[in-house]
């Protein structure tokens, strides 16, 4: 069976109308993409953000007449929506195969890998992060994460007590265990990211008893050997006390989430409690370790 697809050029204020549009011709599933390279980078719990520019995707059955569908969709939308409408015809497949080609195993390090669970090891030797992409931040290809994962891959973790400080996907706490963390604990404020976490950690066979994860507030205050902050710019400057309040003297952390143009600010805040390493950067991200003082 094939499908039709409908593609439209929205400005936020039109996405309401547009959508309820869609529903009502019979839409099989609707999508929205950045159409202005205008990023949203993680939103805050409880929060739809949407960009001002979109395109808007409808998928309609094979039974649909694209014809009418397009003489109803002009005749309810402005014109410069519609002139900006594209239609093509979508051919059936195995769409769960075709998601899962889309999704390759990612090497962060020499001998660490990133695997989703329906591929094989590149390099059996390897330390093997098996992890499926979901709805938590967190999946290896974003560069905050990569520049987190290639620290921890050069550094040695074993025997240390970690915090992984909004764990997402818990993608760092799972590499810190990988590793030889002797403990974790993975902290987070949205439900949802700890509820994949523990599932992730449990599909990587790690101990349950290795790893703690829990909203920060139910946390238990024993200073780490090292955190992980891969978070955003500012929660970390507004909570830079506390995160070097849980690092233990002659400790180590690790922040990442940090655009450029924000790193001097960055570390403006954070050298008056730790000797910071010089920053590591990928396109326009960026990493910083230090030591506390």
């Amino acid at each position: 069976m094939a499908w039709w697809q409908f593609s439209l050029d929205c400005r936020a204020s039109e996405l309401e109308q547009v959508e309820h549009l869609m529903q009502e011709l019979g839409a099989s599933s609707i999508s929205l993409c950045d159409a202005a390279d205008e990023p949203i980078y993680e939103p805050l719990p409880g929060t739809t953000p949407v960009w001002e520019n979109s395109v808007l995707t409808a998928t309609f059955g094979a039974e649909s007449d694209p014809e009418i569908l397009y003489r109803r969709i002009a005749g309810a939308l402005p014109d410069r929506v519609v002139a900006s409408i594209r239609r093509h015809r979508l051919e059936d497949e195995d769409w769960e195969q075709a998601y899962k080609r889309h999704f390759k195993p990612i090497q962060c390090a020499p001998g660490l890998w990133i695997v989703p669970s329906w591929a094989q090891p590149p390099d059996p030797g390897a330390t093997v992060i098996n992890l499926d992409p979901g709805l938590a931040f967190g999946t290896g290809s974003h560069p905050t994460t990569a520049l987190c994962l290639a620290w921890l891959a050069a550094h040695d973790v074993s025997g240390l007590r970690v915090i992984d400080y909004g764990c997402g996907s818990g993608i760092l706490a799972i590499a810190a265990c990988k590793l030889g963390a002797h403990e974790v604990v993975a902290l987070d404020i949205d439900a949802q990211a700890l509820r994949a976490c523990a599932a992730n950690i449990d599909a990587n066979g790690i101990d349950a008893g290795r790893v703690r994860i829990c909203l920060p507030e139910a946390m238990e205050q024993h200073p780490a050997d090292l955190l992980i902050a891969n978070i955003l710019a500012g929660p970390l400057i507004e909570l830079a006390p506390r995160l070097a309040g849980l690092v233990k003297a002659g400790g180590r952390i690790l922040l990442s989430g940090i655009l450029n143009s924000q790193l001097e600010d960055i570390q403006l805040r954070y050298r008056p409690y730790f000797d910071l390493d010089p920053a590591r950067s990928i396109e326009d991200w960026a990493c910083i370790g230090g030591k506390r003082v």
